[in-house]
């Protein structure tokens, strides 16, 4: 192999800003993939399992498994659909809370990102990874 792997640059650069902000969420009791979950929820006001899938932009049965994490949690709840045929998710109080306590904590990390980066360097790798 010749060169630089800029997908191993990336996997790795993705692993250290999850971990940023794995601690930063400590307090609440959630990690960065569950507090985004918790967000798309909150956000969905109710989601089915499909909706959630395709707002979080992966498959039934992975977003199937991480609710279900939630719910063991006490932070998410499955519930019945209008017809009775799809689950739907939504917050139960405990995941109010979690998402009430991550969120100034998720800013706190988010802002100390930005500040590393740069606000331009932070918008030319989102204009970049949206054009790919």
């Amino acid at each position: 192999m010749s060169g630089t792997c800029y997908c191993d640059i990336l996997k790795a650069a993705s692993r250290r800003l999850s971990s940023i902000y794995d601690k930063a969420l400590e307090p609440a009791g959630v990690n960065v993939a569950q507090y985004s979950l918790l967000q798309r929820i909150r956000r969905a006001g109710g989601a089915t399992l499909t909706e959630l899938g395709r707002i979080a932009e992966l498959d039934r049965s992975t977003i199937g498994r991480n609710v279900r994490v939630l719910e063991r949690m006490g932070l998410a709840r499955l519930g019945r659909g209008a017809d009775q045929r799809e689950a739907v998710v939504t917050l139960t109080e405990a995941g109010r809370q979690a998402l009430a306590i991550g969120t100034p904590l998720w800013d706190q990390a988010q802002a100390g990102i930005e500040a590393r980066l740069g606000p331009t360097g932070v918008k030319e790798l989102c204009t970049a990874l949206q054009d790919l």
